[in-house]
């Protein structure tokens, strides 16, 4: 494993992740495209559409970025909220959402609100949300299992939960060579579209400390979530997590009150 200077165990760790995306929120979309072919957008689609929400559901769409997810969400119908630690990335989500919004006028969709916050620690009552969901945001907190635990607390009985993010394929050979991309390559894909390469070699780094999928499956497991699922995607690189809040579930936001709920 190498060192990056985005990549800091333990408390300090949002600190360093903040600047990161507030350094690379200009070119985050392009640099996305190049690196998935564009395919990331089908996937953020295809979590939009696995929520299963409608015009009497609220989301709260974490880690939400320039908002490709709660934008997509909104298009179901439901009314979103999106929720980054990020000024600048908060600011490209609002000037492209308006931007959708004036080229989709007319159509049926839902409301989207922005809210500058720490998926940590949510401003949110208990019981709140319909579905929660959570794009490429998971890796890089500094408790998977508490940034989990946040979701479901804020979910409403019944609510789904839903992870989209970087993958580990079970393959030895794929992996190696997946690994390979991720610090060769997209360093240098980095550097041709934002003149760095730190910032997304940082993205091998968080992947080496990461779960994925079963041990974000585990962690849900011992969360006491219902009807858990993984969805392997471009050969196990990337995945969805959908699971579900039990209708009855006593421990689920123990050990925490919210401040307020946000509006």
């Amino acid at each position: 494993m190498t060192s990056n200077p985005y990549f800091v165990p333990g408390p300090h760790r949002a600190e360093k992740v903040k600047s990161l995306f507030d350094a690379v929120a200009g070119r985050y979309d392009l640099l996305n495209d190049l690196l998935s072919l564009g395919l990331h957008r089908h996937w953020k689609k295809r979590l939009a559409r696995m929520a299963n929400v409608g015009p009497s559901c609220r989301v709260l769409d974490l880690c939400c970025g320039t908002g490709d997810v709660t934008f997509a969400l909104s298009m179901e119908g439901a009314a979103v909220v999106g929720l980054d630690f990020s000024p600048r990335m908060l600011e490209a989500a609002r000037t492209r959402t308006r931007r959708q919004e004036q080229q989709r006028r007319g159509a049926s969709q839902g409301t989207v609100a922005y809210v500058q916050g720490d998926a940590l620690r949510l401003p949110f009552c208990d019981q709140t949300f319909d579905a929660v969901t959570i794009s490429y945001g998971l890796r890089n907190l500094a408790s998977v299992e508490n940034g989990l635990r946040e979701m479901v607390r804020v979910a409403k009985p019944g609510g789904r939960i839903l992870v989209l993010d970087f993958g580990k394929p079970d393959s030895g050979l794929l992996r190696r060579c997946y690994g390979f991309f991720l610090r060769r390559v997209v360093p240098i894909l980095g550097k041709l579209s934002t003149g760095g390469t730190e910032a997304y070699a940082y993205i091998a780094t968080s992947l080496d400390h990461y779960p994925a999928q079963h041990g974000v499956a585990e962690t849900m497991k011992r969360l006491k979530l219902e009807n858990i699922s993984v969805v392997n995607l471009l050969f196990g690189t990337m995945s969805i997590h959908f699971a579900r809040k039990p209708l009855a579930s006593p421990d689920s936001g123990a050990g925490r009150t919210p401040a307020q709920k946000a509006t």
